[in-house]
């Protein structure tokens, strides 16, 4: 038996010895089928999950690969139990079929009438379907396609969807390939993804998530409807649409509490899409007002919850995910695979650094101490208060200044989550604020600023989490974050990745408070850049001063 960096254990549990010298090489493997757990200095836990091995099926992985990975790099042999589970759980996957027959319903298929049996009889998925056409072959309500998928995964039978989407009113789009390309893996994504015509593309940040739905636009050729975070991204779509594709002015329009324009193509807010008036979600006619051919959900992993309801009623349109996570803090992470798509191409963030598309980063914890009549607050505080208390500890201030003093002459980023902090950090550093009170307009001069040099510094709120493209960005120092939040430690990590043309490393520093709950949400926090092959270095921050 070789002496690998992993032990697999009966729970599907797998351990991993961070200073093994394959554990690089392992760790890679690992992430097509497993998800981190918990990350301490040695040992990596990992968990081999149904929707993992579900979305490693659908991106072309089979039983015997993910087997033989477990084989080749486990230091004891796998468990039976452990080999069984996993063959049994990828079997599971394309044993319900949803097809359309021609000129005819949906149906759902089964070459196992047991199965078919046992789950038209679930008290929530009889009411989606019309009539037995035979022993292996139901007819579906004509509305109920996504949620059906919804069903049948929580059964635990997901249904491979083969019934066709419809094609949309057509619109030429073009790549203007004149004085760029796509690189191999966006090229990769964009076949997976159109061989499908549903599913999620995981990049990391500063990848180019936005060519590979420009080049999904192109292979489709149809209009577009393009959801977003924000107002800001929506227009860093369009200049990205304006600059890489054959598309005018007049063919992209914004659909945001700005504007509403509906064009061809499309780019609207989600949060326009969720909002209320009289009780009633106001907008929702945007889905229906013009034919979508395709649907690109922007950072698929911040999907509000409201959407996905709508979502369910888009099952006839393509739909394209792009994200660089797919963790969910709401654990709605069957919902994107059932009704967004499964994972159709991913990409580790190692594996594109090492390829020089992004920049090598640095991670650093920095610990701060809590004076003593701190920590007796601190220690006297109810739960619900006590990360805030953590979290904006005055003594972060003056490791944030000694921090800009080492990086110097560099572009930094003061992020936060308390808007008193940042008020206070904006004051005394001398920078200028952007938060969700900043008005679009001021927002978008204040980045410009800082992509030109005139700024060195900004302190962002939450608003700056995603889909703001600072590619000069060289240093972050995270003073407080929302809990343990994975996908937002990955979202501000990302900020940093696009290569500089200084050069420079990416330098991610993260400040807590030790001894506090912020300590354990921050190991919560980095378990996902963890998976990804990132380690933090633990700095106390007396040393910053030396």
């Amino acid at each position: 038996m070789p002496d690998g960096p992993l032990i697999v254990q009966s729970d599907r549990t797998v351990l991993l010895e961070v200073a093994h010298p394959d554990a690089e090489s392992a760790r890679h493997e690992l992430a097509v089928f497993a998800e981190l757990e918990r990350a301490p200095e040695h040992v990596h836990t990992y968990r081999i999950t149904r929707l993992g091995l579900w979305n490693a099926r659908a991106a072309g992985h089979s039983a015997e690969e993910i087997l033989a990975t477990l084989d080749r790099f486990s230091k004891f042999a796998v468990p039976q139990t452990v080999t069984i589970e996993i063959v049994e759980t990828i079997g599971r996957y394309g044993k319900l079929v949803i097809e359309r027959q021609s000129e005819g319903p949906l149906v759902l298929r089964s070459t196992d009438p047991a199965v078919l049996a046992e789950i038209t009889r679930g008290k929530k998925v009889a009411p989606l379907l019309t009539q037995k056409l035979d022993d292996g072959t139901w007819s579906i309500e004509p509305w109920a396609r996504g949620q059906l998928k919804q069903e049948l995964i929580k059964l635990g039978w997901p249904a491979d969807d083969l019934a066709g989407f419809t094609p949309g009113t057509p619109h030429e789009i073009d790549l203007d390939l004149t004085e760029w390309h796509l690189r191999d893996y966006q090229q990769k994504a964009i076949d997976n993804f159109s061989a499908h015509g549903s599913g999620v593309v995981v990049l990391p940040c500063g990848a180019g998530k936005t060519l590979v739905g420009a080049g999904a636009m192109a292979t489709v050729k149809t209009n577009t409807l393009i959801l977003v975070t924000n107002t800001v991204s929506a227009r860093q779509w369009r200049a990205e649409l304006l600059k890489r594709t054959t598309l005018t002015e007049d063919e992209i329009g914004e659909y945001s509490g700005l504007v509403k324009e509906i064009k061809p193509v499309t780019i609207a807010t989600y949060q326009i899409l969720t909002s209320k008036r009289s009780g009633k979600y106001a907008h929702l006619e945007l889905l229906d007002a013009l034919d979508w051919g395709l649907v690109v959900y922007d950072e698929v992993h911040l999907l509000p919850a409201p959407v996905f309801k709508l979502t369910a009623d888009l099952q006839a349109r393509r739909r394209l995910g792009l994200t660089a996570t797919l963790v969910r803090e709401d654990g709605r992470e069957s919902d994107v695979f059932s009704l967004i798509g499964p994972k159709r191409f991913d990409a580790p963030w190692k594996e594109i650094e090492a390829q020089g598309y992004i920049a090598p980063a640095n991670c650093y914890e920095v610990r701060v101490d809590l004076p003593f009549h701190e920590r007796m607050t601190y220690a006297a505080a109810a739960d619900d208060e006590r990360y805030r208390l953590a979290a904006t500890a005055p003594a972060k201030l003056e490791a944030t200044r000694q921090l800009i003093e080492h990086h110097r002459g560099e572009r930094i980023l003061v992020i936060g989550q308390y808007l008193d902090q940042l008020d206070e950090l904006s004051r005394e550093l001398g920078a200028p604020e952007i938060t969700g009170a900043t008005p679009v307009p001021e927002r978008e001069r204040l980045f410009q600023a800082f992509r030109e040099g005139e700024e060195k510094i900004l302190v962002v709120s939450k608003v700056a989490n995603f889909s703001i493209d600072l590619p000069e960005a060289s240093v972050a120092i995270q003073v407080s974050g929302s809990f343990g939040s994975r996908q937002e430690e990955a979202q501000r990590l990302g900020r940093l990745l696009r290569p500089k043309e200084s050069g420079l490393p990416a330098s991610f520093y993260t400040l807590v408070a030790r001894d506090t709950v912020d300590q354990e949400f921050a190991q919560n926090r980095q378990r996902f850049l963890a998976e990804q092959g990132y380690a933090y270095s633990i700095v106390d921050a007396d040393s910053l001063a030396a």
